[in-house]
């Protein structure tokens, strides 16, 4: 099965959210750190990703690179622990969008 292609909608609160920063980044008082777009799985199925809209602006270090503790990718559950959960932060992201 493909991927769903970005909406014009979609791309553009992508484009608002990655925009703020990180997010991890943020809350830790670091400002302006270049952000990518990480598809949240909350309020997904399984291994399905939630839609374009429900998305964190997370730098490549909190996103992927950044190791066990540091990546949200290298261990979802003790990264919430230090950083919140991904609904908190899409809360969080959601307020600083408005």
């Amino acid at each position: 099965m493909a991927k769903k292609q970005a909406t014009k909608a979609e791309k553009a609160h992508m484009n608002l959210v990655v925009a703020l920063g990180c997010i991890a980044c943020l809350n830790l008082g670091h400002m302006d750190t270049p952000a990518e777009i990480h598809h949240t799985r909350c309020n997904a199925g399984g291994a399905q990703r939630s839609s374009h809209f429900m998305v964190l602006p997370l730098c490549p270090w909190h996103h992927r690179l950044g190791g066990f503790g540091n990546a949200f990718h290298a261990g979802q559950k003790t990264w919430e622990a230090k950083f919140g959960t991904e609904a908190e932060l899409l809360d969080q992201v959601g307020e600083l969008l408005c």
